[in-house]
């Protein structure tokens, strides 16, 4: 009888901590902490637009994030011949209860805002605040 008791509490504890996770898309546990988890070189794995696919315009993007709050993007565009390589450090935060990112850069028209979606150690999915874009980055 004891252990039905055990292991009928032990089934309602999991249930009920993966039923309430923290990001849209998950993950319902993890056993890292989110900071750990999104400390990491990114790249966009999966670009969307107003839902259309724009990966084509993101596949040069490397964003670092560290645990010390660092963060550094580098983009390198290519038009014709020309080959544009660009590069800014900052700092990045998390506001509202760790479900939004927040990205600071020295060059201001790269800072946002994200909601975070989705947040495993390989996978951060991301909604830009005030914007139509969704990224979807895993590790570099």
């Amino acid at each position: 009888m004891k252990t039905k008791i055990i292991l009928f509490t032990g089934l309602f504890i999991a249930a009920g901590l993966t039923s309430c996770s923290k990001y849209e898309d998950g993950p319902a546990l993890s056993l890292r902490s989110k900071k750990e988890r999104i400390s990491n070189t990114w790249k966009i794995e999966k670009a969307f637009r107003s839902g259309e696919d724009v990966t084509a315009d993101y596949d040069q993007y490397v964003l670092t994030l560290t645990k010390d709050g660092d963060a550094r993007l580098v983009a390198i565009y290519t038009s014709g011949a020309f080959t544009f390589e660009y590069e800014t450090n900052g700092t990045w935060k998390f506001e509202n209860s760790k479900e939004v990112l927040v990205l600071d850069f020295e060059d201001n028209g790269a800072d946002r805002k994200y909601q975070i979606l989705r947040l495993k150690e390989d996978e951060l999915w991301l909604r830009e605040q005030g914007g139509e874009d969704e990224l979807h980055l895993i590790p570099y």
